[in-house]
């Protein structure tokens, strides 16, 4: 095989702005453009992942708001009385804690790596991805933002 044939499934790795869609890959190298149509599938599945985000930040704001009240309703010491809600039999606050503590870990490690991910996408430093993934996180903060600020409460890291 001479030097100057070109493999048609190697991906580009732009490391500038482009618009380009020429070999484009996101991400992983199996998802790779090979035309008009897996272009915009994949930008549709793009901003599916920016309103996917955006519905697991909810997901956790809403369980930390449901898992608070739960906690704070429960007795400190395990006594049920007749005003106790309806709990897991012997559970007190400090159990609660642990398992709500838990819960918040696994949706807060979730959501670093959703968006780590989202991060990589828009890192392929093409315009049209780029705007795929402004696209998700607009159409999932209308969809799901509605009773959180417009500011991020959590930080890129």
């Amino acid at each position: 095989m001479g030097h100057g044939h070109m493999d048609e499934n190697v991906c580009s790795m732009d490391m500038l702005f482009t618009w380009n869609t020429t070999n484009l890959c996101i991400v992983f190298r199996q998802w790779h453009i090979h035309s008009t149509a897996s272009l915009v599938f994949s930008l549709l599945a793009v901003v599916l992942l920016g309103i996917g985000y955006e519905a697991l930040r909810t997901l956790s704001r809403r369980y930390d708001t449901a898992a608070s009240k739960h906690i704070n309703a429960l007795p400190s010491d395990g006594a049920v009385t007749e005003d106790t809600p309806f709990h897991a039999p012997g559970q007190n606050q400090a159990q609660a804690n642990y398992h709500t503590h838990l819960v918040k870990a696994v949706l807060y490690t979730l959501q670093n790596f959703y968006v780590f991910m989202l991060m990589l996408v828009f890192m392929t430093y093409n315009g049209w991805v780029m705007i795929a993934v402004s696209v998700g996180a607009f159409l999932g903060c209308l969809l799901f933002g509605h009773t959180t600020a417009a500011t991020k409460d959590n930080a890129c890291h």
